[in-house]
């Protein structure tokens, strides 16, 4: 694999992504979309890359710090946290699943178009600069890697490239540039170790999993003696399965402690999770995947159980 860059920005970050700039492009008509035969259509939908998967993919966007930043300035993710999740997941869904999902990619696009401002230290951000909307993108690919990889069945080394390369018609429907996407997946690999080493305590991220070091707030009128009782397992369950899914360094970052007591406990349970796989296959269709998923998949008359069935006994191991 070469290199495309300096070796001390091997993927043009620093370079570029205090430069500011916005780079939408115009998508051909004829860009392809995804269907009902690729992997990102049978796994991002699934409830389980959605459930286990929604922390991983929040901390890891809002620990590089224009990024948090952009949050700080322009969201409403310290007064309406569940809402804004709400919200930013229904358009990148229909992005992949939708009968438009040209239209909605640029939709997706529109609203980062005024998402600008400044760094502590002056320095300018833009939400359209490459670098930094490719690093978002790139955290969905992680989460429909990871979690699936994890939660529903292990892919094999072909199923990781595919994701990868599907990954390259999804942002294309963003119509921003893709200068700084990486060519392979070995490249995209590196690029993302490379992003971890760039998480930083960003409000938005120690926010954004402060549930996760003091427990869960109580839930309307609840008395706090009666809270403590209800909440513990559900504490119990965010400090392993939900911070098991996020990287070493964001963990550090975020000040969140993790045993290999936990990790036993968190990697048993997961392979619980995929030993539960063929049972969970013959659940509804709107049991099984998000709700703007589970309309595509209705739409195009495709069984998800008849489509990338699991290759047994060939898993390439940890990614």
């Amino acid at each position: 694999m070469t290199t495309r860059y300096h070796d001390s920005d091997p993927f043009g970050f620093d370079r570029h992504v205090r430069e500011a700039l916005p780079m939408p492009v115009t998508a051909p008509a004829d860009t392809p979309k995804l269907g009902p035969d690729s992997l990102i259509w049978k796994f991002y939908g699934d409830i389980r890359v959605q459930l286990f998967g929604f922390q991983r993919l929040a901390a890891t966007e809002n620990a590089i710090a224009e990024l948090a930043q952009a949050v700080s300035d322009h969201s409403v993710i310290f007064g309406d946290f569940l809402g804004r999740a709400t919200r930013t997941a229904r358009p990148v869904l229909k992005t992949v699943y939708s009968e438009d999902p040209h239209t909605w990619g640029r939709t997706v696009r529109d609203f980062h178009t005024g998402i600008k401002g400044a760094m502590p230290d002056g320095a300018r951000y833009h939400a359209l600069n490459p670098e930094l909307f490719y690093w978002a993108h790139a955290t969905f690919l992680d989460q429909i890697l990871y979690c699936t990889d994890t939660f529903v069945r292990r892919l094999t080394r072909a199923e990781q490239e595919q994701v990868f390369d599907e990954g390259k018609t999804w942002y294309q429907l963003y119509g921003v540039s893709a200068r700084n996407q990486p060519a392979t997946y070995d490249e995209f690999v590196d690029y993302w170790d490379s992003m971890l080493e760039r998480f930083t305590s960003t409000k938005a991220v120690v926010y954004g999993t402060g549930y996760i070091r003091k427990g869960i707030p109580p839930l309307g009128p609840i008395p706090r003696p009666v809270w403590r009782l209800l909440s513990a397992p559900i504490n119990a369950y965010t400090r392993t399965m939900i911070t098991g899914t996020l990287p070493p360094q964001l963990r550090r970052v975020c000040g969140l402690d993790w045993s290999q007591q936990q990790e036993n406990t968190f990697q048993r349970n997961a392979a619980t999770i995929r030993a539960l796989d063929p049972a969970f296959d013959h659940l509804p269709l709107r049991a099984r995947y998000a709700p703007w998923a589970a309309d595509g998949w209705e739409r195009t008359g495709t069984n998800p159980r008849t489509v990338h069935r699991p290759h047994r006994n060939n898993h390439p191991g940890p990614r």
